[in-house]
């Protein structure tokens, strides 16, 4: 798109800017980063003088606002083409269609000079009766009849007939009017209530008793949540429910558009009137309808894909264990728990199954065998997925005596059958089944949950509400934008890391993530940041995008295993001169680096965000930004839905968030729910301010309903 132009980015950059109240040169800025090819990271991070400082939920906005004015620029240039190519595009409707931002107020514009199939009104105008509906439309006529008569020849029978073509193309006008359209909507949105019925033959059908709160439900929809409004939605998608939107008042938005239209009391007003009326129930009404279930769907999937973007984002920040020795346990009964010890960089080194449950009961050998195998491998950490036989499994495991301390773990096994399933984890362990493959996903989860839930498609790892719902193209580039972040905070050992972790780190994606690995393969590990420039199709631009997020421990430079980017490796190297010490010096004593007046070092591409970005990093370079891990056990009284009693208090951990509140695992197969309305003796109304995902919480149980096996808890306090 040619930048000079009136949809180029200085005009999408004023909009923009206007829109969400930023000043227009930091915008502008940010665009043309953008569309110079820097990622979303890579500005927030690097780029705080062009920007401002704007974070990364903003810029990303600011690049979602861009496409959406992109492509309806590219709607307009279609628009007025087509305008055009019929004759009709005068200087004054191009000058409205020009200036016009909104999609909905572009389409009303356009919907005149739509080219249509065949309509009612299209044959009438056919049959010659275009006259005769200006005629009724100026409702001056006192003999109507008379007029009408002239019109019954060739293919108009009769006068009826003559006059019903007539209210056909008024009913298309009426449909058309820019006004009345604007009306309507605005009524229809204040008024409007969405209504659920149970389909017929549904009522006592098994698979539909979830829908049950919704068989004959009504709500004004701008009331109707998120979660509520995608439920409705599914259950009409299976066929349960039959699902409208209508405005309360049905008769008032008639006589809206009906005062609009009739002036007169005659019968050239009657015939509009009765036109109107058709328009409305005909064309306008089901058309507002579907703008609004539309409408209504896109915001309840913003909705739902902003809570799932957050709760990935807390799963995959989720604290990492590290690099320690670690047994991973896929637990099961009839087919035995199955064992595999991973060495501190993950890698496989034994697998074996055993037998402590019911049928085969080898409590004692298996007992023996798991003594043995911590001895052997030196495991420090135990990590047992928490599914089927995950309870039972933990209480063997914790039962037993090792020759050091070892920390035993619950790790959430979501997504992990999807893994090991996958053609990626049957590259990674092509001579392996699929429980060896989920039981190291289990144990690498608690070493990194990053590294390891970067491999699963993010909608399996089960923190998602109604993600299966929502549009998925909008809901991947959210989630992957999500994930392209945790990578980039976190930071990247490029020497460690596995292709996949690689993709999302700023600026390389599947094929430079791939040469990046057959370097390392052939080569040897990364000795140097600048080495990461022999890689092959890592151009100059990749390599800026990059560099910065990843890490080499150990490298030539100090600074490679820290978010200094090479590009400042000078300013880092000036400081030491001055302070007449070396960069190493430098980052190991505070002192020096307390005594650096970073305004002294502000040029005019480096200003002082930038200089106090570096010194922050000088104090703590490298440091995972992600919490310590904490260790956890569920009440050992608690075995099964049938141990709970009302007011039982209980340690859990929250394993997903939904806009009306949060799920806790208390260690039973059921996830009990705490409301929004439980979460705090003060009023929530987002639940992200209160908990987070795999927070530790105090519940109390509230309700148990054993017939649909929910449970209800409080956070509240006695």
């Amino acid at each position: 798109m040619n930048h000079n132009s009136p949809t180029g980015i200085e005009a999408f950059s004023q909009l923009i800017a206007a829109a969400m109240k930023l000043p227009v040169h930091r915008v502008d800025n940010t665009l043309k980063l953008l569309t110079g090819g820097a990622t979303i990271p890579f500005i927030s991070r690097y780029r705080k003088e062009a920007t401002g400082g704007l974070d990364e939920v903003q810029i990303g906005e600011i690049n979602d606002r861009h496409h959406k004015l992109s492509e309806l620029a590219k709607r307009k240039e279609t628009i007025l083409a087509t305008i055009d190519g019929q004759g009709k595009l005068t200087d004054e409707l191009r000058n409205r269609l020009l200036a016009c931002w909104d999609a909905t107020a572009l389409e009303d514009l356009y919907l005149p000079f739509k080219p249509k199939r065949k309509t009612r009104a299209e044959t009438a105008r056919q049959k010659g009766l275009e006259p005769l509906a200006t005629i009724l439309l100026m409702q001056r006529e006192r003999q109507l009849s008379e007029r009408v008569r002239a019109f019954v020849k060739g293919e108009v029978a009769d006068e009826e007939e003559a006059l019903k073509g007539a209210r056909d193309i008024i009913a298309e006008q009426v449909n058309e009017d820019e006004q009345a359209r604007h009306v309507l909507r605005q009524q229809f949105g204040r008024q409007a209530v969405i209504i659920s019925k149970v389909a017929k033959g549904k009522e006592a059908d098994e698979a539909a008793a979830k829908y049950r709160d919704y068989f004959d439900f009504s709500e004004p929809l701008k009331r109707c949540s998120s979660h509520r409004l995608l439920a409705l939605r599914r259950g009409e998608a299976e066929g349960v429910l039959k699902v409208s939107i209508a405005p309360a008042d049905d008769g008032s938005c008639s006589d809206r558009l009906k005062r609009m239209f009739v002036h007169t009391d005659g019968e050239c007003a009657r015939q509009v009137e009765e036109a109107v009326g058709d328009a409305y129930k005909r064309l306008l009404r089901p058309a507002i309808e579907n703008e609004l279930a539309a409408l209504s769907k896109a915001r309840a999937d913003e909705e739902a894909i902003r809570v799932f973007a957050a709760n990935l984002r807390q799963l995959l920040l989720a604290p990492p264990l590290g690099q320690k020795r670690v047994m991973g346990i896929d637990p099961g009964f009839r087919t035995g728990c199955k064992v595999v010890c991973l060495d501190e960089q993950g890698t496989l080194l034994h697998n074996e199954a055993i037998y402590p449950h019911p049928p085969q009961s080898e409590t004692a050998a298996a007992g023996r065998k798991l003594v043995k195998l911590v001895e052997q491998y030196r495991i420090a950490a135990i990590a047992i997925g928490n599914g089927t036989a995950g309870r039972e499994t933990e209480r063997f495991v914790t039962a037993q005596r090792y020759d050091r301390d070892v920390q035993v773990f619950a790790v959430s096994e979501d997504g992990a059958s999807v893994y090991s399933a996958s053609k990626t984890a049957r590259e990674e362990f092509p001579d392996y089944d699929v429980t060896v493959r989920g039981a190291v996903s289990i144990g690498r989860r608690l070493m990194d949950p990053l590294a390891e839930l970067v491999k699963i498609d993010a909608k399996s790892i089960g923190v998602g509400q109604y993600q299966h719902d929502v549009d998925p193209a909008k809901l991947k580039s959210s989630l992957d934008q999500t994930v392209e972040s945790c990578v980039n905070l976190v930071g990247v050992n490029v020497n460690t890391a596995s292709r996949h972790l690689l993709t999302y780190v700023s600026g390389l994606g599947p094929t430079l993530a791939q040469n990046i690995v057959d370097y390392r393969t052939k080569n040897g590990p990364f000795r140097s940041r600048r080495e990461l420039l022999k890689v092959p199709r890592m151009g100059a631009k990749a390599f800026e995008q990059c560099a910065g997020f990843l890490r080499i421990p150990h490298g030539k430079h100090p600074l490679d295993n820290s978010a200094v980017h090479p590009e400042s490796y000078a300013i880092v190297e000036r400081m030491a001169a001055d302070l007449q010490c070396s960069v190493d010096e430098l980052l190991t004593d505070k002192r020096l680096r307390d005594s650096i007046r970073p305004e002294r070092y502000v040029t005019d591409t480096v200003g002082l965000p930038t200089l106090n970005d570096i010194l922050q990093e000088l104090d703590k370079p490298g440091r995972d930004p992600r919490q310590i891990l904490r260790a956890f056990e569920f009440d050992h009284h608690v075995r099964s839905l049938d141990d709970l009693r009302e007011g039982m208090e209980l340690p859990g951990i929250v394993t997903n968030i939904t806009n009306f509140g949060c799920f806790v695992d208390i260690g039973i197969k059921e996830k009990g729910l705490v409301h929004i309305s439980q979460l705090s003796d003060r009023f929530v109304s987002d639940p992200t301010t209160v908990v987070s995902i795999h927070q530790q919480v105090q519940v109390r149980v509230l309700g148990i309903d054993h017939e649909r096996r929910r449970i209800q808890l409080t956070m509240k306090k006695m």
